[in-house]
């Protein structure tokens, strides 16, 4: 304890501390969404709780999930040097780290260009007005090469229209098809055709689609991500799909027939009763949706060659430097970081949504 708190009553602070383990409690579920439930141990184990339960719980929390990673990485260091491709010996976890710090430089030299750009531009402009010839000031976009973070961002971007444009087709279709067992019988068989057909397949139809129809294409929206994110939306829709109609065709029919007795629209019947009962299994379907939507994304920016994280793969696996295995190997590892906090993400709105309906 420290001396302010050695100033303290020995009842009031027991009083003090029992309140902040019970705030401690009521936080570690939100901080084990991440992954980050040991903090909340850490911050008993200060407060004076050296108890067995909170030591368990630190081990199996922290360090036996560190121990893993640390157990990885060792035999990745050890393994990596052993194998030799064409382009050199599979890189170890130092190298891949040195790669990671090389790109974030290439980044912010990068920025720093763009607003050396932007000020020689501004300034340029500011005589031209001084001089009286305004009119000959003009405003031009940096047009420097997207960084490795830029393209992390417009992956991100992709992923989040094809998902949105995957939930609002597919929760009203899987509404429809638990509603209606006429409606389900007839979309299911080609419901379980589409399903498997993999990106690969969908990209060429996509691609001729989309150059026929999206003849001009917005400046925030180049055709190649609209290519991208349309192929997205076909993988990754029939989770969401089937999960909604599986959600709405379990609900307790008693809900159903109250609906009926009160004369509620089927509007009202779907937004007062479908959707409250249904919502686990619909958010079921949308974090397996997500999931698939970031999966199919890198093979969708691999051949639509839309500036992402896929295109950055592919660039570094032609351009065959001696460090493209690294940045390969980082790519990778992002992306898996990034689908695991999509997944946390979603799973967050999932128990939010659970303890308001509780509520």
């Amino acid at each position: 304890m420290t001396a302010a708190t050695d100033m303290i009553p020995v009842a009031s602070r027991t009083d003090w501390r029992d309140g902040a383990f019970r705030r401690l409690d009521r936080a570690k579920p939100h901080l084990a969404l991440l992954g980050l439930g040991f903090l909340v141990n850490l911050a008993r184990a200060a407060l004076g709780d050296w108890s067995t339960a909170n030591f368990k719980d630190f081990v199996a929390g922290f360090v036996v999930p560190l121990t893993g990673i640390g157990l990885f990485l060792l035999a990745w260091a050890a393994l990596a040097p052993r194998v030799v491709t064409s382009l050199g010996a599979i890189p170890g976890p130092a190298q891949v780290w040195t790669q990671a710090g090389a790109l974030y430089a290439d980044h912010t030299a990068e920025r720093a260009k763009e607003r050396a750009f932007h000020e020689r531009q501004d300034a340029r402009n500011a005589e031209l007005v001084a001089a009286g010839q305004g009119d000959k000031a003009k405003v031009r976009a940096y047009t420097g090469k997207p960084t490795y973070l830029d393209q992390i961002v417009t992956s991100l971007k992709t992923v989040a229209l094809g998902f949105i444009i995957a939930t609002l087709l597919a929760v009203p279709a899987g509404i429809v098809c638990g509603l209606s067992r006429t409606v389900n019988g007839a979309l299911n068989p080609l419901i379980q055709i589409f399903k498997p057909v993999s990106p690969l397949a969908w990209l060429p139809i996509v691609t001729m689609v989309v150059s026929a129809l999206y003849v001009d294409p917005w400046d925030a929206m180049p055709k190649s991500l609209v290519i991208s994110a349309i192929t997205v939306t076909l993988c990754s829709l029939w989770p969401t799909l089937i999960n909604t109609a599986l959600g709405v065709a379990s609900i307790d029919k008693d809900l159903v027939n109250v609906g009926r007795v009160l004369q509620l629209s089927t509007a009202t019947t779907v937004r007062k009763l479908v959707l409250p009962s249904a919502m686990p299994l619909i958010f079921t379907g949308l974090r397996l949706s997500l999931g698939v939507g970031w999966m199919v994304l890198i093979a969708a920016e691999m051949l639509a060659q839309n500036p992402g994280l896929g295109k950055f793969v592919w660039d570094e696996f032609q351009n065959g430097s001696s460090q493209s295995l690294a940045k390969i190997i980082v790519a990778v590892i992002t992306i898996g970081l990034i689908g695991f906090l999509l997944d946390r993400i979603m799973f967050a709105f999932q128990q939010a949504f659970a303890a308001s309906a509780r509520r």
